[in-house]
């Protein structure tokens, strides 16, 4: 059974709903933000019950454009209920932990001199793409697992700066080569899908796992259980013999890093 609570809140997101498309149709004054991508009328009058709900909730949500809302609408299959409870506790999130907006290298200087992440290129679709060397990562043991999610923050917020108009999504090569028990972070890795996941819906576009050792296979099995089906299916395991020839498939051979095959040199994330 549910709590009054619960069900009154549903009610108010019903209520919001009906009376924004009702406004909208009597009036035909509202005019929605242009939405990049394809929206349909329906999801754009979801959008805007979202919006008058949450900005109910929280007056900050006035400062979030559309495209945001929308990112959180689809990752919770357009169910306004959940789509607001999940945006609200990303701002909650945000707030407390990233008061002053952003990074910058030096609140992640542990991470960074691990030199494991790079950012170059786009993919067919114009959506950015870093590579992230696992068998270069180690457990922060200065910095501890709130300066890796830090690290987390700082790389999506460069890779989302990187967007052209009209993407929004990126894509991530996580390459495995060397990768043993020393790398293994099984805290890292979970807080890295948490802030991808719960406060970053909707804006990972692939991610290719290559030169996987089967040592890997191990911590894979721990990860996956917490992995969204939405993001699982942008998962994809490589096989070393069609490394290449699987990246060209969405990557141009210009746009894609010497150490595949292709034309562009690795850049540093913090170089970017």
């Amino acid at each position: 059974m549910e709590g009054k609570a619960e069900m009154e809140q549903k009610n108010e997101v019903k209520s919001v709903a009906t009376r924004k498309v009702e406004e909208k149709d009597k009036a035909k004054t509202e005019v929605a933000v242009p939405l990049m991508g394809e929206s349909n009328e329906e999801e754009q009058n979801k959008i805007l019950a979202m919006r008058a709900f949450v900005e109910k909730r929280d007056p900050s949500s006035k400062e979030i454009d559309d495209l945001m809302l929308r990112r959180f609408l689809r990752a919770r299959d357009q169910d306004i209920e959940k789509a607001s409870a999940m945006f609200l506790k990303y701002l909650k999130w945000r707030h407390s932990f990233i008061p002053k907006g952003s990074f910058s290298a030096s609140d992640i200087p542990n991470e960074l001199a691990q030199n494991k992440m790079f950012m170059q290129g786009s993919d067919k679709v114009g959506r950015p793409i870093t590579v992230v060397f696992g068998g270069k990562h180690y457990p922060n043991k200065k910095g501890g697992i709130d300066e890796f999610k830090r690290f987390v923050v700082y790389a999506l917020e460069k890779l989302c700066s990187r967007m052209p108009t009209g993407q929004e999504k990126f894509v991530v090569i996580g390459d495995l080569e060397g990768w043993g028990y020393s790398n293994c972070d099984i805290r890292a890795y979970l807080g890295a899908l948490s802030v991808l996941q719960d406060y970053h819906p909707e804006r990972l576009g692939k991610l290719f796992i290559v030169h996987v050792p089967h040592i890997f296979m191990t911590a894979w099995k721990i990860v996956y259980p917490f992995i969204d089906n939405n993001t699982k299916k942008k998962i994809t395991f490589v096989e070393n013999k069609k490394l290449r020839s699987t990246l060209l498939e969405e990557i141009d051979e210009n746009q894609l890093p010497e150490i595949y095959g292709g034309k562009l040199p690795l850049i540093p994330l913090q170089n970017n």
